[in-house]
């Protein structure tokens, strides 16, 4: 809060602590109570006329407190006011330093720039001088050249003037038409020479897998020789064996037909000793067997029974 806008009870209080003791001494100045012998109405006359002298002091220093503090915002506006000018003449003196060091960089980029252009237009020039001194050199070669073919041109001039030409140029143009000629006819030649070694090395190549297949074929037919020697060797053991068989099966047959003979005598003969005698097919050899098998049985059976009643014969 400014000294301006101050409250009334503050102001007061300010001048009571900035002018109380100032009063103070002004008061004992004047004659105390027991000094004076005047009337009181006297007295209060006297103390009313200091009181306004008091009060006159008071408005004085009031009025010029009051001038002070308007004299001190004014100063303060004007130190805001002159801040505020301040701080933009320092934004606008930054602006021009930011503006001119731009500048100053731009400035010399610029200054590098054209450094470095004038060392090119240097490179440039000590380039295009050794330039110009070799097609001068060239021009001192092509002159001695023209010297020294200057006999040609002459000896050009005596065929035109002993053959069919009429001008040097046709002879140059025949000698250029040979020349293309020749050329072409050594550039067939070498591409049917190339044809030809291309031609070789894909029959060298064709030879090479035809070889090599034929390699492979011949590897083959041996091993087809080896299996087929294999296979006739076994051929010949599985004969042998083949014959073997074939006999064994011969007597295992003839010995199976005795058996089956002799089964069917001892079935015949069997049938005739049973009461009830069992329907078998004469080829149905098993159920012959059964049979047979079963009448043993029931003679053992037998057997054992009588044996058994000797036994208990001879016992008794």
């Amino acid at each position: 809060m400014s000294l301006g806008t101050m409250e009334e009870e503050d102001l007061a209080e300010y001048f009571r602590l900035q002018y109380g003791e100032r009063l103070l001494q002004l008061l004992q100045k004047f004659p105390s109570i027991e000094e004076q012998s005047e009337s009181p109405s006297i007295r209060l006359l006297e103390k009313k006329k200091e009181a306004q002298i008091l009060h006159r002091v008071m408005e004085e220093k009031k009025e010029t407190f009051k001038r002070k503090m308007e004299s001190l915002n004014q100063r303060w506006e004007d130190l805001a006011v002159k801040e505020a000018q301040l701080k933009a003449h320092m934004q606008k003196f930054e602006q021009f330093i930011q503006d001119n060091d731009q500048k100053r960089i731009r400035a010399l980029k610029k200054a590098n720039k054209e450094r470095e252009l004038k060392q090119l237009r240097v490179q440039e020039l000590a380039k295009a001088k050794q330039e110009i001194v070799a097609l001068w050199l060239k021009h001192q070669r092509l002159s001695s050249k023209l010297q020294a073919y200057s006999i040609f041109n002459k000896y050009l001039e005596k065929v035109v003037e002993n053959s069919e030409f009429e001008e040097i140029q046709e002879v140059i143009a025949r000698y250029k038409t040979l020349v293309s000629m020749n050329h072409d006819l050594m550039q067939s030649v070498q591409d049917g020479q190339e044809k030809i070694e291309h031609a070789k090395a894909r029959l060298a190549h064709y030879m090479k897998e035809k070889g090599d297949e034929i390699l492979q074929l011949n590897n083959q037919l041996a091993q087809l020789q080896m299996r087929y020697d294999r296979a006739h060797s076994n051929v010949i053991v599985w004969e042998s064996r083949w014959a073997h068989i074939q006999n064994t099966a011969a007597k295992k047959t003839l010995l199976l037909g005795t058996i089956k003979m002799a089964t069917l005598n001892l079935f015949q003969m069997v049938s005739k000793q049973l009461k009830d005698s069992p329907s078998v097919s004469l080829e149905d050899t098993h159920k012959q067997l059964d049979v047979i098998q079963q009448y043993i049985q029931d003679l053992s059976d037998i057997l054992a029974e009588v044996k058994k009643k000797e036994q208990q014969q001879i016992r008794v």
